[in-house]
């Protein structure tokens, strides 16, 4: 279970957050790569984190001119404008509510027991804003990397590889990265083909970065008495946006598929 933690960890990490102080982090060796991802999260920089991913591209032209490599280019530039956005809330949450702000982190994995519905958006969203990579930070004791020789290198759990290897790194020319498994994940339906669902994937990533900019207003406004209240609210605005986004790109998927 924890493994496989570890790898939504790592994907999610990697993709979110691609400018400012790249120079700082070495990504010579597999091993450097590893230790930048962990000094990005601690240093408040994890807007740089989609550096640290390799999602191979074909060699597709759409329809609109636009290659897939720049319709990637495209999400992770959303990717790092919404992990700007979400690390801003954090930090302006935490000095404004800075006696709720570890409170609200705790009491969250009993109301999800409860089931709690308003409570449970309130305080799972009050862990997410409080601290997005704890779990990254959590689990770096336990990953190592083995470089294999050939350009590639394995990502381990307690020195066994991730998913049988499916987790792994690639050398390149901007140095090692996390290798997304683009040939596994094609087969699923679910995973962008076409121009029109990497650009809904963007406009989803979007959607979140606006919704997180009306909650950020709002903090600033004053709304919120309570680090709850603010958690709800950031809540109830995020499920929206991924509701509708959620919808158009599954309906855009059904109609992929029936003409297949």
């Amino acid at each position: 279970m924890l493994r496989s933690k570890a790898v939504v960890g790592l994907v999610v990490a990697a993709l979110m957050g691609g400018c400012g102080k790249s120079a700082e982090y070495d990504t010579s060796t597999p091993q450097a790569t590893l230790d930048s991802l962990q000094k990005m999260i601690e240093d408040g920089h994890p807007e740089e984190l989609p550096r640290l991913i390799e999602i191979p591209a074909r060699d597709v032209t759409f329809a609109d001119g636009v290659t897939e490599a720049s319709a990637i280019g495209d999400v992770k530039t959303k990717l790092h404008d919404m992990l700007a956005q979400l690390w801003r809330i954090t930090l302006k949450l935490k000095e404004r509510y800075p006696a709720e702000f570890g409170t609200e982190t705790a009491n969250a994995s009993g109301a999800l027991r409860e089931f709690l519905p308003l409570q449970m958006v309130g305080v799972a969203t009050a862990k997410i804003l409080s601290d997005p990579f704890q779990f990254i930070r959590d689990q770096r004791e336990h990953l190592t990397v083995e470089d294999m020789g050939d350009g590639t290198a394995a990502v381990l759990y307690d020195d066994e590889p991730i998913m049988e290897g499916a987790v792994s790194m690639i050398e390149t020319d901007a140095g090692w990265m996390f290798l997304v498994p683009v040939d596994t994940l094609r087969s699923s339906e679910y995973f962008p083909d076409t121009r029109e669902e990497w650009a809904i994937l963007a406009s989803l990533l979007l959607g979140i970065e606006n919704s997180l900019k009306d909650f950020e207003d709002e903090i600033d406004d004053g709304h919120f008495k309570s680090m709850r209240a603010a958690s709800e609210r950031a809540g109830m605005l995020l499920g929206e946006s991924l509701v509708v986004q959620g919808v158009i790109y599954a309906m855009m998927d059904r109609d992929r598929q029936t003409t297949k």
